[in-house]
């Protein structure tokens, strides 16, 4: 268990791309091998922290690995009786307190590119900067990346790499994680039609959005097709035109909250599908007083 703070490890994992859990002591009551607010941080093969050894870390860290490996997990809560006749799956603890326990699951955030830091390109950027996300922006154009322009984004809640790439933006397709969500909207059609052919092979990306009119859509679908040798299905992959249909306001900022829109709807979507049918998923716990590892509930607010 290596010695990291919380808040380092909980960086760490978000670095990696990682799901966790944040384990935090809630309550005591009695003698307990440590206070309230004592944290664990759970990876998939690592912890960071403790919450007090013995059966309470054991019992809190294999329910922290079944949440990470979960479609939608939500914050829990356990409470462990600290005496000597229960016995927990990994062994006793006779404290002779109780410890209520709350699990927090720190899931891998969403992942989007945007391609084009123009006039769209940066109030898209400036929305979605306020949500959690890991945000790449990219442009051939270092004016476009200077640190006064971007000074709008310095309050970001998401985490932002910028990538200046002069001549072959295309090239950071391949570094950016599994299912990014990439959105092109460079300056340059050109630059566009180069962008979508590189993105339909790339394997391992989310969606795929450029912005433009129905004639630029009509020209590049036949230039994927002739000379790109993409199937019909592939280039379907390639949402055109984005955002919210029936908003067709033309100002950057009205079409930066359409697109945004469209995406945070897309990421929901995408979550209500990953979640496991909730009769099979139902854990059982005995209606009985709390032993060493039963899982009480959802935590408050969190329903």
């Amino acid at each position: 268990m290596p010695d990291m703070g919380w808040v380092a490890a909980v960086a760490r994992l978000r670095a990696r791309r990682e799901p966790g859990v944040l384990v935090t002591v809630a309550t005591v009551r009695g003698h307990a091998p440590r206070r309230a607010g004592a944290k664990l941080v759970v990876g998939h093969t690592e912890t960071w922290g403790s919450i007090g050894g013995g059966n309470i870390e054991a019992v809190a860290i294999d329910r922290a690995r079944e949440l990470n490996g979960a479609a939608d997990p939500e914050p829990e809560l356990m409470e462990f009786a600290l005496s000597d006749k229960v016995t927990g799956p990994h062994g006793v603890q006779c404290c002779g307190g109780s410890v209520t326990v709350l699990l927090e699951p720190l899931p891998v955030v969403e992942a989007v590119a945007v391609f084009g830091v123009g006039h769209v390109g940066l109030e898209l950027a400036r929305i979605l900067a306020r949500h959690h996300l890991d945000l790449h922006l990219i442009d051939t154009r270092p004016d476009m990346l200077t640190d006064e322009r971007l000074g709008v984004l310095a309050d970001a809640v998401a985490q932002i790499r910028v990538h200046h790439t002069p001549l072959l933006p295309e090239e950071v397709l391949g570094e950016l994680p599994p299912g990014a969500h990439v959105l092109i909207m460079t300056h340059d059609h050109a630059e566009d039609a180069a962008l979508c052919d590189a993105a339909l092979r790339t394997a391992g990306l989310g969606s795929i959005g450029l912005i433009g009119s129905s004639a630029k859509w009509a020209r590049f679908r036949q230039r994927l097709a002739t000379e790109g040798g993409h199937a019909p299905a592939a280039i379907d992959r390639i949402k055109t035109p984005i955002g919210i249909p029936g908003i067709t306001g033309k100002e950057p900022a009205v079409i930066a909250v359409s697109v945004a829109a469209d995406l945070l709807r897309a990421f929901e979507q995408d979550r209500r599908r990953s979640v496991p049918d909730p009769v099979a998923a139902v854990r059982h716990v005995p209606a009985a007083e709390p032993v060493a590892g039963t899982v009480v509930g959802t935590a408050p607010g969190n329903q």
